[in-house]
């Protein structure tokens, strides 16, 4: 009897705690007009997905094509996009499971599948070549874009980039660490407090003077929109994709990778393995930067893109 009660204790509390945690799905249609709007546009790939995305810049001018990383947005990349959209052709991509495309009606997330994403928005957009940058997750679709696409690659940009195996980084935020724990795992589907997203934003970036109350809220809008929830906890738990460190060698587009050197998520040793595995590669360090340098050190790292896309222009 008293080993029961226990039981019925615990089983109360938990549920308890359930309750007062507990955070709803947002209405995908109630973000879309709140974050949706111009220059935000959206598209429906054959399979059903809606994509959204951000077109700027002259139509005519070299085009660079940018990918955002785990539990990120399109909106990471805003800073570079302001400093670029002069001379370049700028088209931002929420991926799946991400932003405002939120889930997809194929249930894919993988890395393959966003790849094919960026080759069918491309394809819509009617650009046959285009330079391609990808930050963390988002560095190994670029990464693995190159590869599968080198015909299409002019320039390859990669940011504290996914897709080598070294050692994790210091951090790992919790959300993850969640996510790799059968039977706590399900409560990422239920629950995601606010300050998991602080948590998260703190272990990414150095620079805190950047990380504001509306940079936590568009992550945590984000995170909650109906349908992502299901969508991060598949991609969180599928197992490692290699394809990336094993073509890697088959990357020809002249490649600048840029680094932040206090990276807590994604060390500098990932930085380097891929500037000696690609023939040519660039390498630069940002001191006293983290995870994200686009925002950090937004100046300085659109700066050097710039500089780098005229010098390695083959057009």
């Amino acid at each position: 009897m008293r080993k029961f009660l226990v039981i019925v204790i615990v089983i109360l509390a938990i549920a308890a705690t359930g309750y007062v945690l507990y955070t709803p799905d947002i209405p995908r249609a109630d973000l879309v007009a709140r974050y949706g709007k111009s220059p935000s546009q959206f598209m429906t790939l054959a399979d059903g997905a809606r994509i959204h995305f951000r077109d700027r810049g002259p139509r005519g001018a070299p085009a660079l094509i940018l990918i955002h990383g785990s539990n990120d947005s399109l909106f990471t990349w805003e800073p570079w996009a302001g400093r670029l959209a002069d001379s370049f052709r700028v088209v931002s991509i929420d991926m799946p499971g991400h932003g405002l495309t939120g889930a997809v009606p194929s249930g894919d997330y993988s890395e393959e599948a966003m790849a094919r994403v960026v080759a069918e928005v491309a394809n819509r957009l009617k650009l046959a070549r285009f330079a391609i940058g990808g930050n963390s997750m988002g560095g190994g679709v670029a990464a693995r874009f190159a590869e599968e696409y080198p015909q299409r690659v002019t320039q390859l940009i990669l940011v504290d980039a996914g897709g080598m195996p070294v050692r994790e980084g210091k951090h790992i935020p919790l959300a993850f660490r969640l996510a790799r724990i059968p039977g706590l795992d399900t409560i990422l589907l239920y629950v995601t407090p606010r300050v998991l997203v602080i948590e998260g934003l703190d272990d990414a970036i150095v620079r805190k003077a950047i990380i504001n109350d509306t940079m936590i809220d568009t992550y945590w809008d984000f995170a909650r929109m109906q349908g992502t929830r299901e969508g991060t906890l598949r991609r969180l738990q599928a197992p490692w994709d290699d394809y990336v460190t094993r073509n890697v060698h088959r990357i020809d587009a002249p490649t600048l990778v840029l680094w932040g050197e206090e990276d807590r998520l994604v060390p500098l040793e990932a930085g380097r393995r891929y500037a000696r595995a690609i023939r040519g590669a660039r390498l630069i360090v940002y001191p006293a930067t983290g995870h994200l340098p686009q925002q950090e050190v937004p100046d300085k790292s659109a700066s050097d893109v710039r500089n780098f896309l005229l010098a390695t222009n083959r057009s």
